[in-house]
């Protein structure tokens, strides 16, 4: 006879036991079960047959059955998932792992559904929201940003619970990955019934990997990935764009640019085909395809960087007009990377010309304002124009004050670079006219 025995449930105060817990109180719900269940399991040959046991072994007089539990379990995390609070899901779902590995044992499939509907929650709910600054947490003392000496200790506290977090949705992939094998050899039909599919499991596994810079690890996951889009979509399939930018991610951070190159530049032709040339989708993937051949550091990349910031800058603009956000932060991109390379009159035009779309977007006394002020006056003390640096800088040093406070480390350095700039013989003379 299956009997019901308490399921650990933190409560809204102690939310990292919730990661802590996971293991130990799976394991030990299930141990107090499993010794009854497993005969019984092996038994079930069919689904009917599986209801006249669970009929036999639950008594009419039963307090709320493990099945009744799995169930209210299922759409309390269902309710909890669409109102994105994610402790309060991540709970549920650990109950309805226990319940179902209580019910229907080690080998059943809804056991892997139940790790891979967990492991999903952790990295996509959880993770990567927080990553996005959107995650909506359950109330604190000690909010993100407050003030007072004990935010940064509390923001520690919380960054050290979503990396555990991370862990353990790693495990719960690889665990889930494992089981959905292991019953595709026995029957590969059930698996298509799966809420969380194989591919699904495999591009979370990839982007745990990333987060836990296991960049072999992420590279291999998203190429498997990739095979599961090419053989059910074909090659042109738009989700392979995303995976092809994940391998280039992760090739880049081995510092295989070659590599990286090749993933986005099968991003980039996807999305000219399926997108056309002047298009958000074609932009980003040309943004990103300049700033990898840029970071090659090779001199005979620098005509293919060129290329691709300049068609993606002229997407941006074609698609979104030349004061949306997105164009803005591609000038800034582009222009730096002009800077670097010596391109300097270039790239002195370019924030030029984009200035008053800067100020319209941002605002006069912005940090964006700021920072354009302050590559075009590194421009000109470059060039050797003292006077035009020097009102560059200044007009810099007002917005930066404005913006962060005078006892601000970036007012600081900008007053002391313009106190550096007045003892020259051509800005001296000029502020002495002025005076």
């Amino acid at each position: 006879m299956l009997q019901d025995s308490p399921i650990y449930i933190p409560t809204d105060s102690s939310h990292s036991a919730v990661d802590s817990h996971l293991s130990q109180e799976i394991s030990t719900t299930v141990s107090e079960h499993l010794d009854e269940t497993n005969n019984e399991s092996t038994a079930r040959d069919s689904e009917g047959e599986e209801k006249k046991m669970r009929e036999k072994a639950l008594p009419i007089d039963c307090a709320p059955a493990p099945y009744e539990k799995l169930e209210q379990a299922q759409k309390m995390a269902e309710k909890f998932i669409k109102e994105k609070e994610v402790y309060k899901a991540n709970r549920e779902l650990i109950r309805c792992v226990a319940f179902t590995r209580i019910i229907y044992g080690d080998g059943h499939w809804q056991l892997a559904q139940a790790f891979a509907n967990l492991a999903h929650s952790y990295l996509i709910l959880q993770v990567c929201l927080w990553s996005e600054g959107c995650l909506h947490m359950d109330p604190s003392p000690f909010k993100i940003g407050s003030e007072g000496p004990l935010s940064s200790l509390a923001n520690q506290s919380q960054a050290i619970e979503h990396a555990e977090s991370a862990k353990q949705s790693y495990l719960s992939l690889r665990k889930a990955e494992r089981l959905m094998e292991e019953l595709q050899e026995l029957d590969g039909r059930v698996i298509m019934g799966l809420k969380i599919s194989e591919k699904d499991l495999v591009i979370a596994l990839g982007r745990t990997c990333l987060q836990q810079n296991k960049f072999d690890f992420a590279a291999g996951y998203f190429e498997k990935a990739v095979d599961v889009v090419i053989l059910t979509e074909g090659d042109t399939a738009p989700e392979l764009i995303n995976l092809y930018q994940k391998i280039a991610q992760s090739e880049q951070l081995k510092k295989n640019h070659g590599r990286a190159i090749a993933y986005l530049l099968q991003a980039h032709s996807i999305c000219v085909a399926l997108y056309k040339q002047l298009s958000v989708e074609a932009a980003q993937t040309g943004l990103l395809l300049g700033k990898a051949y840029a970071a090659t550091g090779d001199q005979q990349h620098v005509g293919a960087a060129e290329m691709y910031f300049t068609e993606s800058l002229v997407a941006y603009q074609a698609a979104l007009g030349a004061k949306d956000s997105l164009t803005l932060s591609a000038i800034e991109e582009f222009s730096k990377w002009l800077v670097h390379v010596g391109k300097n009159q270039q790239a002195y035009r370019l924030l030029k010309d984009s200035l008053k779309s800067i100020i319209d977007t941002y605002g006069d006394f912005s940090e964006k304002a700021a920072e354009t002020y302050h590559i075009m006056g590194s421009i000109c003390l470059a060039e050797g124009k003292m006077r035009e640096a020097y009102q560059l800088f200044n007009k810099c040093l007002q917005i930066q004050t404005a913006v962060y406070g005078p006892r601000n480390r970036k007012p600081k350095e900008m007053q002391e670079l313009l106190n550096a700039l007045e003892r020259s013989p051509t800005v001296h003379e000029e502020n002495r006219l002025v005076k």
